[in-house]
């Protein structure tokens, strides 16, 4: 059992929550929007707690669910708060307005600059930008457990990640180091863009990345 912060409280923290709480960890929501926090608290029952933005982070793993323009204002507002942390970036940097583009410059990614941002003082994590909110849900997609892209550069912080998705019923895949953040960031451009395509309706944010032998 471990205890883990999300900082966030959208769709996302809800289905990150879930599996985790599934794996019985310990679970504590941040966020500023008090009604949208307790009524996610109170919709994932036991195991869950919350607190305000600003609040000292308690565990070892912070989970960033916030898009990416906003882990910028995060991290600032944390400061040395994150510091010996190990930080989840979960973000796709992708132009929604367009879905045609990443926000991000080339040769980079969203993890890259959440670890830019932070120089060295926590270890940065990328995960769970691969898997829609409603997958997480379920646990699963058509019978088959969900996989769960990783990429960083400490391979002690990309265990506890790893361990933490395999307790809670889902296959932890590394990639590599953080660099490899910027092709997984990619690569969801194109599968997000796919679920807004009329010609593919039936997809509805509901199809997972899977890697089958």
């Amino acid at each position: 059992m471990a205890e883990i912060d999300i900082i966030g409280s959208g769709q996302m923290a809800r289905g990150i929550a879930t599996r985790l709480l599934h794996g019985r960890n310990n679970v504590r929501i941040i966020g500023r929007n008090d009604n949208q926090m307790r009524d996610l608290i109170e919709s994932l029952g036991a195991g869950v707690t919350g607190a305000y933005m600003g609040s000292p982070l308690t565990s070892n793993v912070v989970i960033l669910a916030v898009p990416h323009g906003a882990a910028r204002e995060v991290i600032l507002e944390y400061s040395d708060g994150l510091d010996g942390k190990v930080v989840v970036d979960i973000s796709n940097p992708v132009d929604f307005a367009t879905m045609d583009r990443l926000t991000t410059a080339p040769g980079s990614s969203a993890a890259e600059e959440t670890a830019a941002m932070l120089a060295g003082r926590a270890e940065v994590v990328k995960a769970f930008n691969t898997t829609f909110a409603k997958t997480l849900l379920a646990g699963n997609v058509a019978g088959q457990p969900l996989d769960v892209f990783i990429a960083g550069d400490s391979e002690e912080a990309k265990e506890k990640v790893s361990a933490l998705v395999a307790g809670s019923g889902m296959r932890p895949i590394d990639t590599g180091p953080l660099r490899w953040a910027r092709e997984l960031e990619a690569f969801m451009l194109l599968v997000m863009a796919l679920q807004t395509n009329p010609e593919h309706q039936h997809f509805n944010w509901d199809t997972a990345l899977k890697i089958l032998p």
